[in-house]
């Protein structure tokens, strides 16, 4: 008897021991793969979690696939032998992306902010969201507003961990990007002051939506008027002028890069200051802004370009309302899964006060600057714009501006067509006569993959060897 109660005894502690070694080992994996992408749902470790599950076991294996580090598998996107097909960078195809196509053109046309795309994938758990079927239904929040208080204060947060703008005593506004929210403040601020019908402004080359979307509603309320030069001497204005500003002093222009202030003053003078690449990622913050009416977007913080999120500080109640109004008639507010993962990604920024995607982006971008500025130096024929090194107060030393876009300009006197030159030579881009200036003038985007930019200094440095007396590399 007492030899079986010992055998029992033993098998009892034998269970135990292998039962505890099975958890634990379970556990350490477990945490060891937090963060690290998948093959197969199969693989999900799902144990305590109920209906979450087998979402975040899809979402996983969507995003596990590498297709070949050129391109990138989407859970929304067209499905191919049972999964998510690999949807490729320029210039590679293939199922897997594997097949680089020498003869494509590098694109360095938009402005898709890919190149923090590798941060978030370093974040991949943090920066994730699992949405419920009954997540947000209503067209309201529970205080019957459609801004996410806490998305609210973690926006204030962070400008103030930057120290870009100054935001107390000011009303917020949330928009479907920051276009949104440019229409919205040309509504608001015309007819402000006058009965006449207003005119919109903006210092040459400046961001082609100012002016294509205030023509392409066609308010009689507001017109575009083109350069504010043309206005600064002007006497007797009827109507109330609104200029648009990217932005006051100190944050940089789209497309040149250059510091722009507002060029017109006075009573009947509104100003709508575009802050949108005012973060350390490309330019200096030498203060915070303190204006009446300032909009920032998701995009060029995060790089969500998709996820259409902005949001506008406004000082003057009665501005405030009158966007409001626009915006609730427009889009009845911001999509709430929208603001969802607004806040989620903001989350992991306010985390650590940015330095982490800050300093991430800012290497990338100088490390673009200096591929750049090296390739060109060899030409004759190109040259970039010049802008002044600038004092951050974020990252506490003088640094050289990192612009998102680099605006090119073909010196010789018969490249009368500087866009035309370089789609010639395969680069894509947009000519200067999009943004109101001399098409010998041309924008090329650095902000997108690490394979177009690549693909983008090659072409570049194909082009600069063909020049006659262009230096050796």
């Amino acid at each position: 008897m007492a030899r079986s109660e010992g055998s029992i005894f033993k098998l009892c502690f034998l269970c135990s021991v292998i039962a505890n070694l099975f958890f634990g080992v379970n556990l350490y994996v477990g945490r060891r793969g937090v963060g690290r992408w998948k093959w197969s749902s199969d693989e999900v470790n799902v144990q305590g979690l109920s209906w979450s599950g087998r979402a975040a076991a899809e979402a996983e294996s969507a995003a596990a696939r590498e297709c070949s580090g050129h391109g990138r598998a989407f859970l929304d996107g067209v499905v191919a032998d049972g999964r998510p097909a690999c949807e490729c960078n320029t210039c590679y195809g293939g199922p897997d992306c594997s097949l680089f196509l020498p003869s494509c053109s590098a694109n360095a046309d938009g402005g898709d902010p890919l190149f923090l795309e590798p941060f978030w994938k370093q974040h991949a758990e943090s920066s994730a969201v699992v949405v419920a079927g009954w997540h947000r239904m209503s067209y309201s929040f529970s205080d019957q507003t459609t801004l996410s208080q806490e998305l609210e204060s973690l926006l204030r947060k962070l400008h103030s961990q930057v120290g870009n703008a100054i935001t107390d005593d000011k009303y917020i506004l949330f928009g479907a990007g920051s276009t949104q929210l440019l229409n919205a403040a040309v509504h608001a601020l015309s007819h402000l002051n006058s009965s006449f019908p207003a005119s919109a402004v903006a210092s040459i080359p400046y961001y082609a939506i100012y002016q294509m979307q205030t023509e392409f509603f066609d308010s009689a309320d507001c017109s575009f008027q083109g350069d504010p030069a043309r206005w600064k001497n002007a006497t007797n204005t009827p109507g109330d002028i609104i200029e648009f500003v990217t932005p006051s002093v100190t944050a940089p222009n789209n497309p040149n890069g250059q510091l722009n202030e507002a060029i017109l003053h006075g009573p009947n003078v509104k100003t709508i200051h575009d802050r949108a690449y005012y973060w350390p990622h490309f330019t200096g913050i030498p203060s915070p802004a303190d204006e009446d009416l300032t909009i920032f977007t998701i995009s060029k913080l995060t790089g969500h370009a998709g996820s259409r999120f902005g949001w506008a500080f406004i000082r003057n109640e009665e501005v405030y309302q009158r966007m409001n109004t626009f915006l609730q008639l427009n889009t009845m507010g911001v999509s709430r899964d929208t603001q969802l993962r607004a806040m989620k990604l903001l989350k992991v920024i306010v985390e650590d006060g940015g330095r982490e995607i800050f300093k991430f982006g800012y290497k990338t971008m100088t490390k673009r600057w200096d591929r750049l500025r090296k390739t060109l130096s060899m030409s004759n024929r190109f040259s970039l714009q010049k802008v002044a090194p600038e004092n951050c107060t974020y990252f506490q030393k003088v640094r050289e501006p990192t612009p998102a876009y680099a605006w090119v300009k073909c010196e010789r006197e018969e490249d009368r067509n500087c866009i035309e030159i370089l789609n010639a030579a395969k680069i894509l881009g947009r000519g200067g006569s999009i943004f109101h200036d001399d098409d010998r003038y041309a924008r090329l985007s650095l902000i997108r993959s690490d394979d177009d930019f690549d693909m983008l200094i090659s072409r570049l440095e194909s082009l600069v060897s063909k020049e006659d007396g262009a230096k050796i590399m």
